[in-house]
């Protein structure tokens, strides 16, 4: 009687498992972010989170330069007319000046972190 019930028991699991994986199906990248890394708000530190959160707000900024027209001298991020990028700090912690972490916001929702002043960007999945 028992070995009449593996069949149905293994059945359930593999129910369960494909369920599993398929709640945890990675979301396709929007198109703006097509062919960059990326990374999920949630997996960003807890400083760019709460920078994302004073941004969603509109402010107020901790740095005077938080805002500003970020240029894209680097070419890292789609080419668009300037102005079209704005930038904001992301404190990092034992840090004295504004350190190497950044936020970059497009006028068309997309925002994009670094952590090594410019030289990568991930587009951020929210």
């Amino acid at each position: 009687m028992l070995l009449r019930s593996v069949p149905r028991v293994l059945a359930c699991l593999v129910l369960v498992l494909l369920a599993a994986c398929a709640g945890s199906a990675e979301q396709p990248a929007p198109s703006w972010a097509d062919g960059m890394a990326t990374v999920r708000v949630s997996d960003l530190p807890a400083e760019a989170r709460e920078t994302l959160a004073l941004i969603d707000r509109g402010g107020p900024f901790p740095y005077e330069r938080d805002g500003t027209v970020f240029g894209n001298f680097e070419g890292l991020l789609p080419d668009r007319e300037r102005g079209y990028y704005r930038e904001y700090t992301v404190r990092t912690p034992g840090e004295r000046d504004r350190g190497a972490r950044r936020l970059v916001t497009g006028r068309g929702g997309e925002v994009y972190y670094t952590d090594d002043h410019y030289d990568s960007f991930r587009a951020v999945l929210r």
